[in-house]
């Protein structure tokens, strides 16, 4: 592994995917070409790129299509997507966004500004994932105060939601009944049957999940 951000560029011109190559690579990208839709979705078997620049004119499957089908597939459907083209039309600007598209560049187009596009966005990625956190199939999305069990959000309580977030962060780890009851209620709440009712309902609304809320007698819970 690199350490570098891996992009993926969609283009039938060979001179467009070499100027990808040359000026991505030469700002610290890795970066992988393809020349059509199919060869993309064979390396997305295997690897998930950081990015991907997406051409809508192609031979075969048009960018388009290809969005559509990378937003309908839980694997890719948050792959950041910069679609590239030399239609620069507003409607063809606007259908890209309307698909699931992330930004638009017309070309010809300059290769500091779209290292510069490319930049922002992967900073922009950086900052929400720093607010993500996850156990198993369980994500929490901070920033939205959004929680999912796989792919399905489910519905949580303002204390309910503190208290998962508290046992995600910790899992594995035994939390006691003071910690979760100072951390989730205030210092010296004491009321200890309130704990135990939340996390009832909070093993009901993660029951579909493979990871589960675990009494440890005399001392408190953990997430497993």
């Amino acid at each position: 592994m690199s350490g570098k951000a891996l992009i993926y560029a969609v283009d039938d011109e060979l001179s467009i995917r070499e100027v990808y190559r040359y000026a991505l690579s030469g700002a610290g990208f890795e970066v992988c070409s393809f020349e059509n839709g199919e060869e993309l979705f064979r390396a997305l078997k295997n690897r998930r790129p950081d990015l991907i620049l997406l051409d809508i004119m192609l031979d075969g499957s048009d960018g388009y299509e290809i969005l559509t089908a990378l937003r309908k597939n839980i694997l890719t459907e948050e792959i950041p997507v910069i679609m590239v083209s030399a239609k620069g039309e507003e409607i063809d600007k606007v259908k890209g966004l309307d698909l699931g598209a992330d930004d638009y560049m017309a070309k010809p187009f300059g290769v500091m500004e779209l290292t510069a596009r490319i930049n922002a966005k992967l900073r922009a990625d950086a900052r929400r994932a720093e607010s993500r956190y996850s156990y198993r199939d369980i994500s929490i999305d901070e920033s939205g105060h959004e929680v999912y069990v796989g792919a399905a959000p489910i519905s949580l309580t303002l204390k309910e939601y503190e208290l998962l977030k508290l046992l995600v962060l910790n899992a594995g780890k035994v939390l006691t009944r003071d910690r979760l009851l100072d951390s989730v209620w205030g210092e010296n709440y004491g009321e200890t049957r309130t704990l135990d009712i939340h996390v009832g309902q909070l093993r009901k609304a993660i029951g579909a999940s493979e990871a589960s809320i675990e009494t440890v007698r005399g001392v408190g819970y953990v997430l497993k």
